[in-house]
């Protein structure tokens, strides 16, 4: 299940706070721009595999028109004037109290794998 902010505008993996989808989009749209964004992905992996950076450049910039679309990067589909928190670790945000009050069966885990160190990466 996906950790999600109690105002749905982020999902928190490992702690640090994703940027969701846009929720005010319609089916039709959100289905199209995911397809998108799985084709692109497939699209980087076979660059990577065939060692073709040229079709790798194409492909990552393919996935992140589609996260814009979706509203997961670019400008922030919120209209109150609220910051972009994106990739920001959750315990050093406005989310810090709501975060480390969770009493998820995982929520320690979850804490402590937010504080381990290791590589930045992009969350799935």
């Amino acid at each position: 299940m996906t950790l999600r902010t109690p105002d749905g505008r982020y999902i928190v993996v490992r702690g640090r706070l994703w940027r969701a989808a846009n929720p005010h989009l319609d089916d039709a749209d959100r289905a199209r721009l995911v397809r998108q964004l799985m084709a692109a992905r497939r699209a980087v992996g076979a660059a990577l595999a065939s060692g073709d950076a040229g079709a790798e450049r194409a492909a990552r910039d393919q996935v992140n028109q589609a996260k814009i679309g979706l509203g997961e990067r670019g400008p922030v589909w919120w209209d109150d004037g609220a910051p972009d928190l994106n990739r920001r670790m959750a315990k050093n945000t406005v989310y810090a109290e709501w975060f480390g009050g969770l009493t998820q069966p995982n929520s320690d885990s979850v804490r402590r794998a937010a504080d381990a160190p290791g590589p930045r990466r992009c969350p799935p």
